[in-house]
C-alpha cells in the first residue's frame, strides 16, 4: 500500500514550494468498507494526492482507522472480544483492502495511539484555559440491567420525526431520514445489549461552547469557502447548521473505550468520538513524523485538502475548525473540502450495518482488476448528486471505454510498431522529422494541448470526474487520428507520414499513461512497461520544467530509435454471464449470502454421501465397452484407456473467492494456454505446497462450473484409508510438462509413458481423488478401477470427453 513512503525520510514542507496536506475521512474500524465508503473518502483523496505528486508538489496523504467510541464497544460485544482486538482485526482488514485498491497513503495509522491521547488532551487543556468549555447536566438513558449509561449507539427505538417513524433508529441518528438525534428523543427506546427499556437519569458532561465561537468560525467559513472553492454540497450543509443556530456541543461520553478526559471530575469519562476523531489527522501525522507541527501549525505555507462523504461535513466545517480556533494557536486550517454524495447499489443503498452491496474484499474476490474498479468508481463519482452502481453499467464502462477505447488505441499503436520489417517497425520508434508540418498531426496536437490544459484545470479544482473524462478524451482523439490517417495504407504509400503518425501516437500512449496514473496506477505501470519505460519516468507536468507545454508536441515525447516492450492486451472483456453471476452473487445482504453459501455446501456434502465408490478390475474394465451398464446407465464403466492424464505445472494458485475449501489453479498441461482448474484441497494441502509444482492432471473431463468458476480438468491426489492424510500424486522429477501418465500395474498405455508415484504409501492401495465439492460436481456414478496400487474415485457419467 502507499504507506511504504513512510519508511523513507518523511516529507516535510519546504518554504517557497507548494506544500499540500491531504486527509480523507477516517474510516470507522468496526466493519469492512464498501464501495461507497471507498469512493467517498480514501480513493478520491488518493487520486488527488497522486495528481499532486505528478505535478511535483510537496505532498503528504494522511489517513487511518477511527477506533474509539460506542460502535467499537458494540462490535466487541457482538464478537465476544475486547475493543482493542476488534480494532486490531479490522485495521488489518482495512489496510489490506486499501493496499489492493492501490491507495497511496504516506501514513495509514489509527486513533488508538499514545500520540492521539497526547494531542487530544493538549487541545482540550487549551480549550479549558481559554474558557471555551462549559459544564452541564444532561439527561441520558441508563440501563439498570447492564448498570451503565447508554451511549447513543447502544440505544435503538422509533424515530420521532414526523412522517418517518423508522423503528430501528439509532440514538445518534436515524438511518432512514438522516436526522441527528438524542437518545432521549426516541420513542420506545431499547438497550441494544439486553433489549430492556432504559430509564432517564442525570449525568454531568463537558460542552464546547459553539455559540461563543460563532464569530471566529463564521469569519473562517466566509473567507475559506471562497478561497478554497468549497464544493456546493459542503457549503449548503455548513450554512444549514449555522442557520439552525449553533448550540453547545457535548464532547464527553460515559464510555471506557476512548481518550480519557484529563479532569478530576470527569476522569471516568472519555471524549466523544466526533471531538477526537478529526484530531486523529494530527496524531497520525505525529506518528508519521516528529516534526508534525511543520504541517499542522504552518498556515502560511501549507494547504489542507480534506475528502469525505456528505454526512461528515458539519464535523469538518463547524466542529473541528471551532475546536482548533478555540485553542488560540496558529493551526493549518482546511482550505478545500471535497464532498461526495451517496453511491447507491443496484436497487437500494449500500449499508455497512446491514451488509448490503459490494464490499472491499468482495471487489478483490471478483478477480476484476483494481484499475477497473478504480476507473468505474471514479467515472461514477457522486460529486453533485447520488449515483448508482450497477453491474451492467460496470460492464458497459469496462467494455466500451477501457477495452474498446483506451486499450484498443494503445494496442493498435504498439502492435503496429512491434510488427517485423515490411509490416511495421520491429519494436523501434521511427524517426519523424517535420511532424509539425503534417496537417492532420498539427490539428491533433492543438486538440491535445487544449485537453491537457482542461485536465489540469479540472484537477486543480478537485473535479476528479471531469479530469478523468478529459484524459479519456485524449484516447478518443487518438483513435480518430489513427482512423483518419489510415496508417496501414501510409506504411506502403507514404512512409514518412506513417512514421509521423506512429511516433505521435506512441507519444499519446506515454501521455495517457501519465495523465491516467492518478486514476489507474497499475494500468499506468503496465502501459509504461510495454513502452519499455521505467514507471518513475512518467511526465510530471511540473511548471518549472515546462512539461505542460511539451504536451502540445506529442511526437517529441519519446525519442526515435527507442525500443518498446512486448504489446499485450491491457483489459479483458466482462461478459454477460459474468454480470449475471455477480448480480446474483451479491443479491441481498452479506448475511443472506452467507446462509445461501452454507446451504450450498450442505447440499454438496449430502451429494457426496450418496456417491458410490466401486472397485473393479482394470482388465475387466478395459474390455468392457464404454456406455455398457450393469443395471442402469449411471453405473456405466469406462475403460482407463479413455483417461487423458498428463503431467501439469501449476503456474498460479489462489483460494477460490467464494468457497473456503477450494483452490483455483492455472495449470500448464502442454497446450497453447493454461487450464483453469478448481480443486478441493485447501484443508489438506497448504497454498505454499501448491505453488509452482508438477502434478498429474486428468484433462478429458467436460468443464464444470464450481461456485462460479469453470474447471477444465482435475488435479489428482492420494489419501490413506480414512482420508486423514491427503497428498498430491507426483510425477517423476524428470517428467516433462504435457506428457501422458500411466500408473504402476497398468500396461495398456503406449510405450514410453511415465509412471506416476505418490508419497502416500501407508497402505497398499491409495485413493486417487479430489475432494467432496469436486466429486459432487461430477455427480454420482460411473467409473472406478483398480490399477496396481491406486484406485480412481468415481467420475461423472459422461464427464470424460
Amino acid at each position: 500500500m502507499g504507506d511504504s513512503p513512510a519508511k523513507k525520510s518523511p516529507t516535510l514542507p519546504v518554504p517557497g514550494r507548494r506544500n499540500i496536506l491531504i486527509t480523507s475521512a477516517l474510516p470507522y474500524v468496526n466493519n469492512v468498507p464498501h464501495l461507497g465508503n471507498i469512493i467517498g473518502c480514501v480513493l478520491s483523496a488518493d487520486v488527488f494526492a497522486r495528481y499532486c505528486r505528478l505535478r511535483s508538489y510537496n505532498t503528504v496523504y494522511i489517513c487511518g482507522t477511527d477506533e474509539y467510541g460506542t460502535a467499537t464497544e458494540t462490535k466487541a460485544m457482538e464478537e465476544n472480544c475486547s475493543p482493542k482486538e476488534i480494532c486490531d482485526k479490522y485495521h488489518a482488514i482495512h489496510r489490506d483492502i486499501y493496499k489492493w485498491f492501490d491507495i497511496s497513503f504516506d501514513e495509514f495509522g489509527r486513533t488508538s495511539t499514545p500520540q492521539q491521547t497526547e494531542v487530544c488532551q493538549s487541545i482540550f487543556q487549551k480549550l479549558m484555559e481559554n474558557k471555551w468549555l462549559s459544564e452541564n447536566t444532561m439527561q441520558q438513558l441508563y440501563c439498570d440491567t447492564c448498570q451503565r449509561f447508554l451511549a447513543d449507539r447502544l440505544v435503538e427505538g422509533t424515530c420521532p420525526t414526523l412522517d418517518c417513524n423508522y423503528e430501528s433508529a439509532r440514538g445518534d441518528q436515524c438511518e432512514k431520514c438522516g436526522k441527528l438525534l438524542n437518545p432521549t428523543e426516541l420513542k420506545d427506546p431499547k438497550c441494544k445489549v439486553c433489549q430492556t427499556t432504559p430509564q432517564i437519569r442525570d449525568t454531568d458532561h463537558l460542552f464546547l461552547e459553539l455559540p461563543l465561537l460563532r464569530d471566529k468560525l463564521e469569519e473562517y467559513i466566509n473567507s475559506m469557502s471562497v478561497a478554497g472553492a468549497w464544493s456546493q454540497n459542503a457549503i449548503q450543509a455548513t450554512y444549514a447548521w449555522l442557520k439552525e443556530g449553533l448550540k453547545p456541543r457535548c464532547i464527553t461520553r460515559d464510555l471506557k473505550w476512548g481518550v480519557p478526559v484529563p479532569h478530576e471530575k470527569y476522569k471516568d469519562k472519555v471524549f466523544y468520538v466526533w471531538f477526537d476523531a478529526p484530531i486523529g489527522y494530527i496524531s497520525i501525522t505525529a506518528c508519521y513524523t516528529m516534526d508534525w507541527e511543520k504541517w499542522w501549525k504552518n498556515p502560511e505555507n501549507v494547504e489542507l485538502y480534506q475528502f469525505m462523504g456528505k454526512d461528515n461535513v458539519p464535523f469538518h466545517t463547524v466542529m473541528f475548525p471551532s475546536t482548533l480556533l478555540g485553542t488560540g494557536e496558529e493551526w493549518t486550517m482546511m482550505k478545500t473540502i471535497s464532498v461526495t454524495e451517496y453511491l447507491n447499489y443496484e436497487s437500494g443503498k449500500f449499508s455497512k450495518s446491514k451488509g448490503i452491496g459490494v464490499f472491499g474484499n468482495d471487489a478483490k474476490d471478483t478477480r476484476i482488476p483494481p484499475e477497473v474498479w478504480r476507473y468505474y468508481l471514479l467515472t461514477n463519482r457522486p460529486e453533485v448528486s447520488d449515483t448508482l452502481f450497477t453491474w451492467a453499467d460496470l460492464q458497459a464502462k469496462l467494455n466500451s471505454e477501457l477495452l474498446n477505447n483506451l486499450g484498443n488505441f494503445i494496442n493498435r499503436v504498439l502492435s503496429f510498431i512491434a510488427k517485423p520489417p515490411g509490416a511495421g517497425y520491429d519494436y523501434v520508434i521511427p524517426d519523424a522529422p517535420d511532424a509539425e508540418s503534417h496537417q492532420l498531426t498539427k490539428s491533433l496536437a492543438e486538440k491535445i494541448g487544449k485537453l491537457v490544459d482542461q485536465y489540469l484545470d479540472a484537477m486543480e479544482k478537485v473535479k476528479l470526474k471531469q479530469g478523468l473524462r478529459t484524459a479519456m478524451s485524449i484516447s478518443s482523439e487518438g483513435n480518430a487520428y489513427l482512423q483518419d490517417s489510415q496508417f496501414w495504407k501510409l506504411y506502403k504509400e507514404d512512409p514518412s507520414s506513417c512514421a509521423i503518425v506512429m511516433k505521435t501516437s506512441v507519444g499519446l500512449v506515454y501521455l495517457l499513461a501519465s495523465l491516467l496514473e492518478p486514476f489507474m496506477p497499475s494500468f499506468s505501470v503496465e502501459a509504461l512497461r510495454q513502452l519499455n519505460i521505467a514507471p518513475e519516468t512518467h511526465l510530471s507536468f511540473c511548471d518549472e520544467k515546462g512539461e505542460t507545454e511539451k504536451a502540445k508536441k506529442p511526437w517529441d515525447f519519446l525519442p526515435s530509435g527507442h525500443k518498446i516492450g512486448k504489446p499485450e492486451p491491457l483489459f479483458k472483456e466482462l461478459k454477460d454471464e459474468d454480470v449475471e453471476f455477480f448480480r446474483m452473487k451479491f443479491a441481498g445482504s452479506q448475511s443472506d449470502r452467507k446462509v445461501k453459501a452454507e446451504a450450498e455446501e450442505k447440499k454438496i456434502a449430502e451429494q457426496l454421501k450418496s456417491t458410490k465408490i466401486r472397485e473393479g478390475n482394470a482388465k475387466k474394465q478395459q474390455t468392457k465397452p464404454v456406455g455398457s451398464s450393469k443395471s442402469k446407465a449411471s453405473e456405466t464403466e469406462i475403460s482407463i484407456s479413455k483417461l487423458d492424464i498428463r503431467v501439469g505445472m501449476i503456474k498460479k494458485v489462489q483460494k477460490h473467492p467464494d468457497a473456503d475449501s477450494l483452490y483455483v489453479e492455472e495449470i500448464d498441461v502442454g497446450e497453447d494456454s493454461t487450464r483453469t482448474v478448481v480443486s478441493g484441497l485447501v484443508k489438506y494441502i497448504s497454498l505454499e505446497e501448491m505453488q509452482n509444482r508438477k502434478v498429474c492432471v486428468l484433462c478429458n473431463l467436460k468443464p464444470a462450473t464450481m461456485r462460479g468458476i469453470k474447471s477444465h480438468a482435475m488435479v489428482l491426489a492420494a489419501s490413506n484409508e480414512d482420508n486423514s492424510k491427503v497428498e498430491l500424486v507426483d510425477p517423476p522429477e524428470s517428467a516433462v510438462v504435457g506428457e501422458r501418465v500411466s500408473f504402476p500395474g497398468y500396461s495398456g498405455e503406449p510405450d514410453g509413458v511415465l509412471n506416476a508415484k505418490s508419497k502416500v504409501w501407508e497402505r497398499v492401495q491409495a485413493d486417487l481423488h479430489t475432494d467432496a465439492e469436486l466429486v459432487a460436481c461430477y455427480k454420482d456414478a460411473p467409473f472406478t478401477t483398480s490399477v496396481g496400487v491406486c484406485k480412481v474415485l468415481s467420475i461423472a457419467s459422461g464427464a470424460i470427453r
